[in-house]
């Protein structure tokens, strides 16, 4: 990754670093921090770095001392970026960029680099034979984000989707699909997967009343390991029964996975390859036996419980299957490759674990794997919980989404527009916040229109479209020798930040600091469109620098929009 400094601040921070060499002071880059105030008029960067290095020197009395002679240093650096440098409080040494500069930064093109670092993101992860529930859109955006943050900056990412087909809810499913099922009836259903989810909630009813029924769940989840064929037969109708609702969702919300043909490797890819994973811990003399299971122990440094790999009956587990994920991954993208694993942060427990197991096994260094957690769903008084059928289902969010466009937008825009909206709007609400945190399930919000929402920011897009369209269309040049005004100023600050914000994105894995950056030059834009004309502006160089910069915040909301997998509309 490109280092956290975009070109401009490494500019500024290398006439401070000269400015503090005139002093006697010896630096490197790392001890200057720049800032952007929020207040524009304490300048557009400020560093505290007087305030840091007088208590590593005898020669000034006072932090501002030091800070007075930076900036009379710096002024007397013949340069073309700074227009004024001051001293505010205890010793921050405040800077004035020359709009020229400023400007020729914007002009210049953005290039990525092509690091040859790879990635696996992955995400979504759905489970067979449960339909998508309002819970599983925060790992589906949440990773399709990351994957097109890391794409955009050049890395090769593989987006893989690992679907939870194999495991013992598939004895379970089985079970109850025999018992009070009709295999039939379930053909031809207009909604199979909410039959198989009744069916499953009514196996938890009754083992509730009844222990016995878990024995059986899990002794036909063992038949299907061992290949039986009624049990492969009924495990292959629910996958597909599932993928049938699984495309139309992944078709409206826009997200694509690279692997397996599209699919993504599910867990019963992996199948085969068990029983090698059991071995290999077995001949590394990790595991050990419990209580007729086989365990993993940890070193004590460590403070993590044992992980089962195998259960007292022979059968699998999630920590089964995701090793046996992991070797083929690592085989078959090479032992560098990073994973990222897109699951929900109760998860956590369970992927430190995972993580500990591999560096055991020598696959992995520390920070080769990342889990991104978020948090989870919840209703005011209580957890969503499929078992107990309390659950909202995500078809049902989307076309509330789009019902509510709908009644706001009525016949102006099309069909096919109106689904980019919603989309856009559940889209947005769930990422311009920290993926950790856990969400309360309201209407209102879930599909906000109004305010720091996707609509807000696709508005402002076909806003930017209308008023280049009434201008013409052509190619805005930047005019020579222009002059920034305040609200113009803080729009190209913005615009200059865009690079930053999908680096600090990256870096933290948190597409919610994309969102905070493009919501601030939405309002930017918005804010200079209020206070000045930008058509019939008061000159023809002024409307020229405005178009100019119209046509850079389309480009920026266009770009951050696509990163955040929310499409633009023309017409709103």
């Amino acid at each position: 990754m490109r280092g956290t400094i975009d070109g401009m601040d490494s500019h500024i921070v290398k006439l401070i670093l000269t400015a503090f060499k005139k002093l006697g002071f010896e630096l490197n880059e790392s001890a200057i921090h720049l800032e952007r105030p929020v207040n524009i008029e304490f300048g557009d960067l400020s560093t505290n770095a007087a305030l840091v290095q007088f208590k590593l020197q005898d020669t000034y009395t006072t932090p501002r001392e030091l800070a007075e002679a930076v900036a009379d240093a710096v002024k007397k650096i013949d340069d073309t970026a700074i227009s004024d440098v001051s001293v505010a409080g205890p010793g921050f040494v405040n800077l004035v960029l020359k709009d020229s500069y400023l400007l020729k930064q914007l002009e210049k093109k953005q290039e990525n680099s092509s690091p040859k670092q790879e990635y696996i993101v992955e995400y979504s992860s759905p489970n067979i034979a449960k339909p998508f529930t309002i819970g599983h859109l925060r790992s589906t955006i949440i990773g399709d984000a990351v994957a097109n943050i890391f794409e955009y900056l050049g890395y090769r990412v593989y987006r893989d989707n690992h679907v939870g087909d194999w495991g013992t809810q598939f004895g379970k499913l089985i079970y109850a699909i025999k018992t009070w099922g009709d295999e039939k009836a379930l053909d031809v259903s207009e909604n199979p997967v909410k039959d198989l989810v009744a069916l499953y909630v009514k196996f938890h009813d009754e083992a509730e009343k009844d222990q016995a029924l878990e024995d059986e769940g899990r002794a036909w989840f063992k038949k299907l390991e061992d290949g039986n064929s009624e049990a492969r037969a009924l495990w292959q109708k629910c996958i597909d029964w599932s993928w049938r609702e699984f495309s139309l969702i992944y078709d409206r919300l826009h997200i694509t996975f690279t692997e397996n043909q599209g699919r993504g490797y599910g867990e019963s890819f992996f199948e085969d390859r068990l029983h090698n994973i059991v071995q290999l811990l077995r001949d590394k003399k990790l595991l050990r036996e419990s209580q007729g299971a086989s365990i993993v122990e940890f070193p004590k440094e460590t403070s993590l419980p044992p992980l089962m790999i195998v259960k007292k009956d022979g059968a699998s587990l999630y920590a089964t299957r995701d090793l046996a994920t992991d070797a083929f991954r690592f085989q078959h993208y090479g032992p560098d490759i990073l994973i990222i694993n897109e699951v929900g942060a109760e998860q956590q427990l369970y992927f430190q674990q995972l993580y500990k197991i591999e560096e055991m096994l020598g696959w992995v260094k520390p920070g080769q794997r990342y889990h991104v957690k978020h948090g989870m769903y919840r209703f005011k008084d209580k957890k969503m919980s499929t078992r107990k059928g309390n659950v909202i289902w995500l078809q049902d969010v989307l076309q509330e989404a789009y019902d509510r466009v709908k009644k706001i937008a009525g016949d102006r825009i099309a069909e096919a527009e109106i689904w980019e909206v919603a989309v856009g709007a559940l889209k947005w609400n769930d990422l311009k916040r920290k993926s950790d945190l856990n969400i309360t399930f309201d209407w209102d919000e879930i599909v906000s229109l109004d305010g720091n929402s996707g609509p807000y920011i696709q508005y402002t897009y076909t806003r930017c479209s209308s008023i280049l369209k009434k201008a013409g269309d052509t190619v805005f040049t930047l005019p020579a020798d222009a002059s920034l005004n305040t609200e113009e100023k803080a729009l190209v600050l913005q615009l200059l930040q865009f690079e930053q914000a999908v680096l600090q994105s990256a870096k933290a894995f948190e597409p919610h600091h994309i969102c905070t950056y493009v919501y601030e030059l939405a309002q930017r834009l918005n804010t200079l469109y209020a206070k000045h004309r930008v058509l019939e502006a008061e000159s023809k160089e002024k409307e020229q620098l405005r178009l100019w910069l119209v046509t850079k915040t389309q480009e920026v909301l266009k770009q951050s929009l696509a990163l955040l997998g929310i499409r633009i509309v023309e017409r709103m």
